[in-house]
């Protein structure tokens, strides 16, 4: 039996891998670090401490804890070499093709963007927007910090009731871009009057994260020359964070994989570096 947690801001997330297969689970964080919580969080998984050959982890204060917790061992992966290699494997790597390179867009509480090639991982460029500007601008905005209910708001909002269009402020096309597109976040409620639905105050903030990650992701995929882009993170659980990201992959022709279960991509890239014949 092999587990890795990654302490993330939002969320400490764990797998571990048993009798051929791969748990996930996660815990909401809430930015200590101590021994405890790292039993906390395995037994939340039903995983005994006695029972592993080791733990890896990352993100957080990893750093912090011992090399041993009684007999268990203590790997510390850093945060660049987890996400890389969890893009890897969820971008669907296999061992014959490794090699090929990709850009990892870790989608988490900030954005963190990171350049997988082989086994080396070289952390790119970033963003300080992510899910946690989501929760915090949530909270300002719609009086709430759930993510569901923000989700949910957003798949029932326009975003344009809150955001200027593209047609709004020109007077022809751009390119290629479709009049529809936003040309201003949020810049209709600067003109007097206007107010915006909770619905569409929702869709215009979801709109405003995810454009900016796609974006930095696609530029700095562009800048080094990778054809393929893997979005993790929690933030792309949400159905309306996806369609912004896949709606600026269509505008920009650039493939982003939105993989499934991607929240655990951390924790699961650690596992992997420290176990490789682990699959995944």
């Amino acid at each position: 039996m092999r587990s890795a947690i990654d302490f993330g801001i939002t969320n400490t997330d764990a797998v571990t891998y048993a009798n051929g297969k791969i748990y996930r689970w996660n815990l909401p964080s809430d930015g200590h670090l101590t021994m405890e919580l790292v039993k906390t969080v395995l037994a939340a998984g039903e995983v005994e401490l006695t029972a592993l050959k080791d733990l890896a982890v990352t993100g957080g204060q990893h750093r912090n804890l011992p090399d041993k917790i009684g007999k268990c061992g203590i790997t510390k992966v850093n945060e660049v070499t987890a996400i890389g290699r969890g893009g890897q494997a969820l971008a669907g790597l296999t061992k014959e093709t490794f090699e090929t390179p990709i850009l990892v867009v870790s989608a988490g509480s900030g954005t963190a963007v990171v350049a997988a090639r082989g086994h080396t991982y070289t952390h790119i460029t970033g963003t300080g927007v992510g899910g946690g500007t989501l929760l915090g601008l949530g909270r300002l905005l719609l009086n709430t910090a759930d993510p569901k209910e923000i989700d949910a708001l957003a798949l029932q909002g326009d975003p344009n009731g809150a955001d200027l269009s593209l047609a709004d402020v020109v007077s022809g096309p751009i390119g290629n871009l479709p009049p529809d597109v936003t040309a201003v976040n949020f810049g209709r409620l600067a003109r007097p009057g206007i107010q915006a639905s909770r619905e569409d105050l929702a869709a215009a903030l979801v709109t405003l994260v995810g454009q900016v990650i796609a974006v930095t992701g696609i530029n700095a995929a562009r800048a080094q020359a990778l054809e393929r882009v893997v979005v993790t993170g929690h933030l792309i659980d949400m159905p309306s964070v996806r369609e912004v990201l896949q709606r600026v992959s269509d505008i920009y022709h650039l493939n982003l994989i939105l993989p499934k279960d991607a929240g655990y991509a951390t924790a699961l890239g650690a596992l992997l570096h420290v176990a490789p014949d682990v699959e995944s």
